[in-house]
């Protein structure tokens, strides 16, 4: 309803723009009006009479470097009103591909057959492959219902070019994407028949593993390996597939394969690690994951194996439902209240969830320019309606003289003064902040196994320590034995926390400087 109301109060204002004899500013609320509602047929008749009185109106809607999503549609609409509607669906296109579930395609002229004749195959096809790699595989269901035009242009040109492999393959991604797996796997296979090659066989893979055919994608992809036995991307796609039907170890003899040919391959070893963690549940290949990401930046593409890894473990992927904790009470020396700068900052980075512990390690860099004394004050005084404040809190301290060395460092004193006493909020977010730290700074890692394993056994038998047991469980380095007994604690009923007056933690040697 609110985007209708915007889409009225824009048009009213191009219809007295247009009155007025004010093209351009006409032009302008018409765009705001195509962002708001791209089918309102109200906008797309205005949008016809100001054409009408100005020779087309194109030159209101130029191309630029940083065009506005409602300027690129208004042009695609008049391009298509000036018959040419094979250069409009590219700008359509990529309106969609940066608001996927918004309707712009949803208009006649799209769906005409001519169009699917008109427009050149090679630019039809980067327009496809453009729309796929903007959503999922399969797409949620507003984003298949907002680019079934676009499958309606690929039937039209498939069936006025029968043999063009591109289009075939490309038409077959987007099928794929959009549920329509037998179609899918039929415009694949008749690619693949048109022009074998590589790609053609990925995209036959593709299809039948979406349609449920484990034994012909996997041939097919067998294939794309002969055609390129270096392409190792297929290598981790064979193992996922085999892993994603429980073929745990094939999956994983994919895996060796393709790092006997190439050691750091990107996507093989993020495949690696996820699968050997599935195996084994040892988070040691998710820290070798995060030390192979942070030593190279610069990957072939975006991975999220490591996350979807971490995703509803205890501290890995947030934190865990909340532990019968008392609230905790930290009173730093000459501390005052905290300020609303630091308030501020910290409501921007608090959550429960985050990606994994780098990330979270990430995400606090925003605190960086809080001093440790307003990190402290924040400690002290939480605010009640930030998630996770003790968290973020110490997560920020972390990011406080990292040039020293971490055995001497100020923000691990900082720490190990919070983790003194029993069990509450801030000792738990005092152990998962030197966890984080063993995560990112390798060198930290023996120190804080050390910690950990020390914090286990100190609290071991009080009320409490299953939230320990469960930052153990995610501390790189931890030792076998230490790890079992870890396990064990979160395997029986946590005990009942006894009710008491919350203790005063006094950092006496923490002091202004």
């Amino acid at each position: 309803m609110e985007a209708r109301r915007a889409a009225d109060r824009a048009l009213e204002q191009a219809r007295s723009a247009l009155l007025s004899g004010e093209l351009q500013h006409a032009a302008d609320h018409l765009a705001g009006a195509l962002a708001h509602a791209p089918t309102l047929p109200e906008t797309h008749e205005l949008l016809s009479r100001l054409a009408a009185q100005a020779d087309g109106g194109l030159e209101l809607f130029p191309l630029a470097q940083h065009s506005s999503v409602g300027r690129l549609v208004a042009r695609a609409h008049l391009l298509a009103a000036a018959g040419r509607p094979e250069d409009g669906l590219p700008l359509l296109a990529a309106a969609s591909g940066h608001s996927p579930a918004a309707d712009w395609a949803g208009v006649p002229w799209v769906g005409e057959p001519a169009l699917g004749v008109r427009i050149e195959p090679g630019v039809l096809v980067h327009v496809v492959m453009r729309l796929c790699t903007s959503v999922g595989d399969p797409a949620p269901a507003p984003v298949i219902a907002a680019l079934q035009p676009y499958l309606t242009v690929v039937r039209h040109a498939i069936a006025a070019h029968p043999e063009h492999a591109m289009l075939l393959g490309a038409g077959s991604a987007l099928a794929r994407r959009l549920g329509e797996s037998a179609l899918a796997v039929d415009w694949a296979s008749r690619g693949a028949r048109a022009r074998p090659t590589k790609l053609a066989e990925i995209w036959l893979g593709y299809a039948f593993r979406s349609a449920g055919r484990l034994p012909e994608a996997l041939a097919a992809l067998r294939r794309a390996v002969a055609h390129d036995p270096d392409d190792l991307s297929v290598y981790a796609d064979i193992a996922g597939t085999l892993a994603d039907h429980g073929r745990l170890d094939d999956a994983l003899a994919w895996v060796d394969r393709a790092l006997a040919r190439d050691p750091g391959y990107d996507c093989v070893v993020h495949t690696g690690a996820r699968l050997r963690f599935k195996s084994d549940g040892d988070i040691t290949h998710l820290v070798e994951l995060a030390d192979f990401i942070r030593d190279h930046p610069d990957e072939s593409h975006e991975h999220t194996d490591l996350a979807d890894c971490c995703r509803d473990i205890p501290w890995l992927g947030g934190a865990p439902a909340a532990a019968p904790l008392p609230k905790g009470t930290v009173t730093p020396a000459t501390a005052g209240d905290p300020t609303p700068d630091a308030v501020r900052r910290l409501r921007r980075v608090a959550t429960l969830s985050w990606g994994h512990p780098p990330a979270a390690y990430d995400a606090a860099v925003h605190l960086m320019l809080l001093k440790p004394l307003d990190l402290l004050s924040l400690l002290a005084q939480p605010p009640a309606d930030v998630a996770a404040a003790e968290i973020w809190a110490c997560l920020g301290l972390l990011h406080h003289g990292v040039e020293e060395p971490w055995l001497d460092s100020t923000r691990r004193r900082l720490l190990l003064d919070l983790l003194a006493g029993g069990l509450d909020r801030v000792t738990e977010a005092a152990l998962f902040a030197l966890i984080v730290s063993a995560w990112i700074d390798p060198s930290a890692r023996d120190d804080v196994a050390t910690v950990v394993r020390a914090r286990l056994s100190e609290v071991a038998s009080r009320p409490g320590a299953r939230s320990v047991a469960e930052l153990a469980l995610a501390t790189p380095g931890l030792d076998a034995e230490t790890r079992a007994t870890a396990l064990a604690m979160t395997r029986v009923p946590a005990i009942p926390r006894q009710r008491g007056r919350t203790r005063t933690r006094l950092l006496l040697r923490w002091r202004r400087g």
